[in-house]
């Protein structure tokens, strides 16, 4: 792990975290909202939300569901304190905590679900935060990513390539991560692919694959 990278990378979100919702509010109304939705839905017991950001997911957990509670960590000390004044908003308990997904202080095997959604762009080493995820989920629990990732387009793809130096380097974010290929990588086995947008934003169900330890 290239910590500098990390640390350039928080510096990125805190700096944008005061503008963040206001900067992506269109693209919640349109599209994201409904998508929050449905990844929220599928969380029960005790849920991870894994780069809780600035809170976007919080008010779309269900109500009356089988969530006992959600923690939401982030790396970035900025966005946390956005999603902090979104808490009032959730319908299940909520307890943010600053963390880094690549270096978790939670012990193993003890959350039900695991959720992100558009994280993994910015994790400097996505492999070792998937094993990080995998390491404090139980044997029986599930993942549930909503991701944008490289699109296998024949032109598209080679474009997201070009341009994804730059966009690292304006705002922290990888626009052509092999998520799928990264989540196998770790250990962890993918259940299912569901195509949201194009083959550019899925939502991916993950099974720690914990027999295979």
């Amino acid at each position: 792990m290239n910590i500098n990278n990390t640390e350039e990378i928080r510096a990125k979100y805190d700096k944008k975290a005061s503008s963040y919702d206001m900067a992506f509010g269109p693209m919640e109304k349109m599209m994201m909202g409904k998508w929050r939705k449905l990844l929220c839905s599928k969380a029960n017991g005790l849920v991870l939300e894994a780069g809780v950001g600035t809170g976007a997911n919080l008010a779309h957990y269900p109500e009356n569901s089988n969530i006992e509670k959600v923690i939401g960590i982030d790396f970035s000390p900025k966005m946390l304190e956005v999603a902090k004044g979104k808490v009032l908003m959730a319908k299940v308990p909520i307890e943010l905590i600053e963390a880094d997904i690549q270096n978790l202080h939670f012990e193993e095997d003890i959350f039900d679900t695991i959720i992100t959604a558009c994280v993994f762009c910015s994790v400097p080493d996505p492999v070792l935060g998937f094993k990080e995820l995998r390491r404090v989920i139980k044997s029986s629990g599930k993942l549930y990513l909503l991701e944008h990732v490289r699109s296998e387009g024949i032109f598209l793809g080679p474009l997201m390539d070009k341009l994804n130096a730059l966009s690292v380097k304006l705002s922290g974010v990888n626009i052509n991560r092999t998520t799928e290929k990264n989540i196998e990588l770790s250990g962890m086995k993918i259940v299912s692919v569901e195509p949201l947008l194009r083959d550019i934003v899925k939502l991916i169900t993950v099974s720690p694959n914990k027999q295979c330890l």
